[in-house]
């Protein structure tokens, strides 16, 4: 029996995926590079070692914590999926807004995908 090699793209986010030191934290926000939208604000940060990893921001103005809880988990969900859809040596920190919990699915997919193509890092299907 011959092993299949499956093509598809890798949909895991590891902890070695993920921003979790608040010292890269605070190097992205101070490079300053962002990208606002509706119901999202994407950060990027430049750097020897950034390999397009993710760190979430969520404040306290989106709610209580179940709120800041699921805008967290919306956020890393979309990222998870679209992941394999962008590129370059970047970090990136998305920080949601107000108004992300009430958006639909979809919604939030395509300001994913909007903001990744104003940063210069979504890769099109050609």
């Amino acid at each position: 029996m011959a092993l299949y090699q499956s093509k598809r793209p890798d949909y895991k986010l590891s902890r070695e995926q993920r921003l979790t030191s608040s010292k890269l934290l605070k190097e992205t926000f101070e490079q300053g590079h962002s990208i606002a939208g509706r119901l999202m604000v994407m950060w990027l940060r430049e750097g020897n070692d950034a390999s397009l990893r993710l760190g979430v921001a969520v404040g306290r103005s989106i709610g209580g914590a179940v709120q800041r809880n699921r805008a967290k988990r919306r956020l890393k969900e979309v990222f998870r999926l679209n992941r394999s859809r962008l590129h370059g040596k970047y970090d990136i920190v998305l920080m949601a807004r107000g108004r992300l919990n009430k958006a639909s699915w979809d919604e939030v997919q395509l300001e994913l995908i909007d903001l990744a193509g104003k940063a210069g890092i979504f890769k099109s299907e050609k």
